[in-house]
């Protein structure tokens, strides 16, 4: 397969669960009919985004993997021949829970899962009360259309990790996303932040020679603590081409489906001409493993 036609589904999150699973069901159906072969959703789309506060009461939005709802998304995979990338609450443990996100094999089997791996922990996004840090390392994901380097929202700032993802084989790095604007930031705040997490995404992109998707959800949700004005999810869902062009790019605004397609052998080509896998001086990079360099 060189090319490969890919769904992103950018769709809004309600307080109840049955809503949003079959909203999404619906979209994935819309996607298959339109020829995707692979299907992604934004972080965290069987729920709204719950970490705006710290509740005891939101542990119980969590879910086994695999478990029911992962098996009504594989039978959908397996019905219309699709490979599926979900976006899980996991409760691994009484205690232990994950921000999880799940692979479907075409066949309906689970190809893999990653865990989270970085977790934020500000005002709005209170992650750290809820989720362990992953524990699977930064393994890409094999399924029929290609090797998939799955990450989370909060991985998509982080180099180090779509590096180590790209160096274990990933044809394409995968960010299921929830990031939305404060409200009381000022326009232009807002716009420095989108345009800032679009530009790094598109930097792995380009420091990897590896083709790269953001998947993030739209819409408002209120801060049910009303201690902060709630978040605007700014949407912008994108597909970025091993060179950091844009190949499709989504709405701040609206449920939709974007559509792109991935040239799987451009990266080759690219990293015949912008070799930097070559040229690393692993030699030199010791003082990355420190937390901060002291003088």
């Amino acid at each position: 397969m060189s090319r490969l036609k890919t769904a992103l589904v950018q769709q809004s999150c309600a307080a109840n669960q049955e809503e949003n699973v079959s909203k999404s069901c619906e979209q994935i159906r819309l996607a298959a009919a339109a020829g995707a072969e692979l299907i992604i959703l934004p972080e965290l789309h069987c729920t709204p985004y719950f970490c705006q506060t710290e509740d005891l009461a939101n542990f119980d939005l969590a879910v086994n993997v695999p478990g029911p709802i992962t098996h009504k998304f594989a039978q959908l995979a397996e019905k219309l021949g699709i490979v599926l990338v979900i976006s899980l609450f996991e409760k691994r443990a009484a205690g232990l829970y994950h921000n999880t996100a799940v692979v479907l094999e075409k066949d309906g089997s689970i190809a893999g899962i990653y865990r989270k791996m970085h977790i934020p922990d500000d005002p709005g996004y209170y992650e750290k009360f809820y989720f362990t840090p992953g524990d699977l390392g930064f393994t890409p994901i094999q399924t029929s259309v290609g090797k998939l380097g799955v990450l989370i929202c909060w991985d998509q700032w982080y180099p180090e990790a779509a590096r180590l993802m790209a160096l274990a084989g990933a044809e394409v790095l995968i960010y299921p996303t929830a990031i939305g604007h404060d409200q009381r930031d000022d326009c232009e705040e807002q716009q420095r932040q989108t345009t800032a997490w679009m530009t790094v995404q598109q930097g792995h992109a380009i420091a990897n020679g590896t083709p790269t998707i953001a998947v993030n959800r739209v819409g408002y949700e209120a801060d049910p603590s009303q201690v902060t004005p709630g978040i605007h999810f700014w949407g912008n869902s994108f597909i970025a081409g091993c060179q950091g062009e844009i190949l499709a790019q989504a709405s701040a605004n609206k449920e939709e489906i974007l559509y792109g397609d991935i040239d799987l052998t451009q990266s080759e080509k690219v990293r015949k001409i912008w070799p930097f896998f070559r040229d690393r001086r692993i030699d030199q990079y010791q003082e990355i493993l420190k937390l901060y360099r002291e003088e």
